[in-house]
């Protein structure tokens, strides 16, 4: 008997068919199917955020995708950074996984009333991400137009907008836009107005790029190099396009007043009185070998009444820094919140390299305006110092330190006044620890702008995802500061996914962010009040008075028909493991249907934390690119749980066996629940996970055919390391070797689709990567394809790359996984 064919498997049937037989050298940009493509086009949830009054809220939309012709503009690679010249705007984000998102939307939401406002931006606009002054009453964010990046202010009570005239800012590396004076002014960073030509070479090289080493030991993380200069050319361009004249903004009238002489001003932060500035000014040498962070730098305070500047350290070049260690010499410049111009800072006492044994690590030093008498020590740290969270009373501050070897983090309450008083330890506890994780602060915006703990009565907040076995139930929880306890005043049903936003300026209560997998997510107003009555003791709600702020539609209702569930297993050694299980639209029980395993490894210090559940089942379902699949048929084994387990300074020793055995399990639970069919599935990861996916399909006949995104095969192109391998090749060699599926490209016959962006510079991850394994696999006699995404960073932006990944990968799983010949996967298994 015939039955009539999907109307969506005729569609893929066709899209696959044109996609695997266009020739190679007159490949287009391909697009997936209708039903997909327009998941995909479906803008994101709003992004929200509480002004420091608690008065209103904004909701920031941003773009999906831009277009190619957007992420295609031409930028230089400086030290580290991606400049568009002929705006000055930064091509990457700070972390270099991509260009910045325009703003699509902001509406602004009066949480009393309930009344919105709509933003109008201006037409083509490629807004930034909004700011809040301290008094809530005006927001500012960056714009990029075509030849600058505009900064541009809006009144929170009536949504309009306004462009600050004349300013024309230069956001290369980052600090751009900070308030000052509780929302009267602005401190910015600008392109200089008499600046001149930009350098050029005139298309000649003045001579070639040389670099030396005398001897001296050293490592650099491939963290480090990430579009290093690479000529005297490079290094006049860095300098002409990373001066910036700082200048304060006045945001009513618009009037800009600059503030001394340009420099190679990288951070600059303002004290809580307004009128001291820390600055951080690059000088020469400029290294070939690592990026700016490292280079040379003198750290200031400037006056802004009076424009004069006080030297408070000069760090020389810091090209020979410990792989996960810090520089020698002063670093963690902060404000103390609690004072109008305090600075405090940390300097390492084992020379910055955590394979040193000392008593302590770190001391932490602290100097009041006028910045000229001796800096005072307040504290030494057993392990790394990793910062000071500053409460609203002076006597009161938080202090937290790391230990690199052992994943752990300790936080001890301290007077900083009274460095003699050890403190009082809050917590210690693992760094990987998920079910005991105490939270993070509350903060408060205090009027002058600084950030400050929130306490209220001798008690402070945390909120926190809390992670259970059953999935995360995030929390809001007051600590008693006398007697360390926590109380929980609220806590995410079990059939829902509900976030503390922050308090409202009514006393008693806050926003939460809510969300299931049928509802999208939108703000209700909480009060803290009685408790619910049918929650268990220590997990009530307050949930009286709960009112929705806002009505969010769901743009893609069709991905409600996706089911989907938390599944708990055991790898064959006993560790605990978990995967979120997807099934198609109409999928029945019972039937089983063909799969895609989607994971990202990640390390663990012990098998405890290791499997500790994260995430949730009750989040608005999204598909991200590989969820897709779930449109045409799939069911995806999603997030699986991929721990390699053991001693930081070794566990890479067994991590191709830890992968196998995560991935056995994985497989052999998807199958037992009856969903999933043995002989039909695929895997896919991105990154690190590329690297996974090539080593299962290289050395397991689990999986028919896998998907592997801008991945990294060749580990001794990253010596001195790679996630939390610590050895260098030379140290470790086997280690690499076995680690590298590029060293067994001969055995690799199974079916690896090869995707990469042309400009990654995600370090370790270099385009070459995906070249060289693919050309391997080819000679070989492998089956393999390789698309090479023109313009994209180590994550995919434009649309047009987007469809084209959704494309490959559909007709790829199609191709060898759906529609692989039954016999033959019968006869290999």
């Amino acid at each position: 008997m015939l039955t009539a064919r999907p109307a969506w498997s005729v569609a893929l049937a066709a899209a696959v068919t044109t996609l695997c037989w266009t020739p190679m050298a007159l490949a287009e940009y391909a697009t997936p199917p209708a039903n997909l493509l327009k998941v995909l086009k479906a803008p994101p949830p709003p992004a929200p955020s509480i002004d420091p009054t608690g008065q209103r809220l904004l909701l920031t939309t941003v773009q999906t995708y831009p277009s190619i012709t957007r992420v295609a503009q031409p930028y230089l690679k400086l030290a580290g950074v991606r400049l568009e010249p002929k705006n000055r705007s930064r091509h990457d984000t700070p972390g270099g996984y991509g260009i910045p998102s325009c703003v699509a939307d902001f509406t602004v939401v009066d949480i009393a009333s309930g009344r919105q406002i709509r933003v109008p931006l201006p037409a083509d606009a490629c807004a930034g991400m909004a700011l809040w002054s301290p008094d809530g009453q005006r927001f500012a964010f960056q714009n990029v137009v075509a030849d600058s990046v505009q900064l541009w202010v809006g009144d929170a009570a009536t949504g309009q907008v306004r462009q600050m005239p004349g300013v024309r800012l230069n956001p290369i590396f980052g600090s751009t836009v900070q308030w000052l004076d509780g929302g009267r002014h602005l401190l910015v960073k600008l392109v200089p107005a008499r600046q001149g030509a930009a350098p050029s070479d005139h298309g000649v090289p003045s001579g070639p790029d040389v670099q030396e080493s005398l001897g001296a030991t050293g490592q650099s993380s491939t963290y480090e190099t990430r579009d290093t200069l690479t000529s005297a050319y490079d290094e006049k361009r860095f300098a002409y396009y990373g001066q910036s004249q700082l200048a304060v903004v006045d945001a009513g009238s618009g009037k800009v007043r600059e503030i001394g002489a340009p420099q190679l001003f990288n951070g600059i932060s303002a004290a809580p009185d307004g009128v001291h500035v820390l600055t951080e000014t690059i000088r020469p040498p400029f290294s070939h070998a690592v990026t700016y962070q490292r280079f040379a730098y003198d750290v200031d305070v400037l006056d802004l009444d009076s424009g004069k500047r006080l030297q408070i350290a000069s760090l020389p070049l810091a090209e020979r820094v410990p792989i996960r260690g810090v520089p020698e010499g002063p670093r963690d410049f902060d404000w103390r919140a609690t004072e109008p111009a305090t600075l405090v800072w940390a300097e390492a006492l084992d020379k910055g390299d955590w394979n040193v044994s000392v008593p302590q690590r770190d001391r932490v030093l602290m100097l009041k305006a006028p910045f000229t008498a001796k800096p005072r020590e307040i504290a030494r740290t057993t392990q790394r110092f990793n910062g000071i969270a500053w409460g609203e009373r002076p006597e009161l501050a938080f202090l937290d330190e790391y230990d690199e070897n052992r994943h752990w983090r300790q936080t001890r309450i301290v007077d900083v006044d009274k460095p003699m008083q050890a403190g009082r330890l809050l917590w210690d506890l693992s760094s990987d620890e998920l079910y005991g994780d105490p939270g993070n602060f509350v903060y408060r915006r205090l009027p002058n702008g600084a950030l400050v703990v929130r306490e209220e009565d001798g008690q402070v907040f945390l909120r926190g995802q809390g992670a259970s076995a059953q999935g995360d139930r995030p929390f809001l929880d007051r600590l008693d500061l006398r007697t360390l306890k926590s109380e929980r005043l609220f806590r995410s049903g079990t059939d829902a996914y509900d976030q503390f936003l922050g308090f409202t300026a009514v006393p008693g209560r806050f926003l939460s962010w809510h969300q299931s997998v049928i509802d999208p997510p939108n703000a209700f107003v909480r009060e803290l009040g009685a408790r619910d009555g049918a929650a268990r003791a220590g997990e009530a709600q307050y949930a009286s008075s709960t009112t929705a702020l806002t009505r969010l539609e769901d743009p893609t209702p069709e991905v409600r028909q996706i089911q989907k569930r938390l599944v708990t297993y055991k790898r064959a050694d006993g560790v605990d493991l978990s995967f979120t299980l997807y099934t198609p639209p109409g999928y029945t029980e019972g039937q089983r249907v063909p799969a895609i395993l989607y994971a990202y490894p990640a390390d663990f210090a012990n098998a405890e934390q290791a499997a500790q559940v994260s995430g949730s089942q009750q989040t608005f379902t999204r598909l991200a690119p590989y969820r897709l699949m779930l449109l045409a048929g799939y069911a995806i084994i999603d997030n699986a749980s991929f721990p390699i387990v053991g001693d930081p300074k070794s566990a890479y020793d067994t991590y191709l066996e830890q992968l196998e055995a995560n991935a056995r399990a994985a497989v052999d639970k998807a199958v037992e629940l009856g969903v999933v069919d043995r002989n039909r599935i695929g895997v896919t990861g991105h990154s690190h996970g590329a690297l996974m996916t090539a080593n299962l399909i290289a050395h397991t006949d689990l999986f028919r055919a896998g998907v592997a995104t801008s991945g990294s095969y060749n580990k001794t192109f990253t010596p001195f390391g790679f996630q939390n391998e610590r050895r260098s090749v030379w140290q470790a060699q086997d280690v690499y070797l076995k680690a590298s599926p590029y060293f067994y490209a001969d055995k690799l016959k199974l079916p690896l689709l090869l995707v990469h962006g042309e400009d990654d510079a995600n370090p370790g991850t270099e385009p070459f990567q995906s070249r060289k394994f693919y050309q391997a696999i080819r000679g070989n006699g492998g089956t393999t394809r390789l698309v090479m995404l023109p313009h994209e960073p180590h994550w995919y932006t434009a649309l047009e790359s987007n469809e084209q990944l959704v494309a490959e990968m559909l007709a790829w799983f199609d191709r060898y996984v759906k529609n692989a010949p039954a016999e033959k996967a019968a006869a290999k298994r």
